[in-house]
């Protein structure tokens, strides 16, 4: 039987972007250099710099991929029909969350720094209220929440804090683990749980029941 032919090697862009998400998200941005980079994946800085002439460009080529799959899955708020859809959908969205961690963890100091963050993060904040809203309305009209508009503008706001709050919460409590892979699963479910428990007041008795039992069966520990 002839030998399978070898893999062909990743393009250096494509590594050298894989490397520095996972670099950002066990470190944290501000203490990952270009340098430190290149080191991880023996190459020599100008090899780096040629894909890559700032660490800015790195980290905007890895939010336009975080947005791009954001506004993707957001898409899907509008088919939430029950409790069960609403926690898979949430649990989607930190999932996607906890892949692209760095930016929700150093949340405040990319902005400060990076402008194409400082304006786009003011789209992602938009679009994540605009389909927690439809995820609300949809779930109203299939009976599954008695919520009146007014009621509902302040709990979707509240829902979209937590959403972009949670891992910060999840790293101030445990600095030392939060964020590490070991501790993906527990918080991506606490998360979802946390974010749903906004609506326990308004869920209709059946639904509120089931969300209890989703947390208990998906949430470690």
């Amino acid at each position: 039987m002839p030998a399978a032919a070898p893999k062909k090697p990743r393009r250096t862009a494509e590594r050298i972007l894989e490397v520095s998400l996972d670099l950002f998200n066990r470190f944290g941005e501000p203490n990952v250099s270009t340098t430190l980079i290149s080191a991880e994946m023996r190459i020599s800085p100008g090899n780096l710099y040629y894909h890559y002439p700032a660490k800015d460009e790195l980290i905007n080529t890895l939010f336009n991929r975080f947005e791009a799959a954001l506004n993707e899955l957001l898409v899907a708020a509008d088919g939430v029909e029950n409790v069960e859809d609403a926690w898979l959908f949430f649990h989607m969205l930190f999932e996607l969350i906890w892949q692209y961690r760095f930016l929700y963890r150093d949340l405040n100091d990319l902005l400060s720094k990076n402008r194409r963050l400082e304006t786009h993060f003011q789209f992602v904040l938009k679009n994540k209220t605009r389909a927690v809203q439809g995820l609300l309305d949809g779930l109203s009209r299939s009976g599954v929440v008695q919520i009146t508009g007014v009621e509902a503008a302040p709990v979707s706001t509240a829902m979209v804090v937590v959403l972009t709050y949670w891992l910060s919460f999840e790293y101030v409590r445990e600095p030392r683990k939060a964020l590490d892979a070991d501790s993906a699963a527990g918080s991506v479910s606490r998360g979802a749980y946390h974010v749903l428990s906004l609506l326990l007041p308004y869920l209709e008795q059946a639904s509120r029941t089931h969300l209890h039992r989703l947390a208990s069966s998906y949430q470690p520990g």
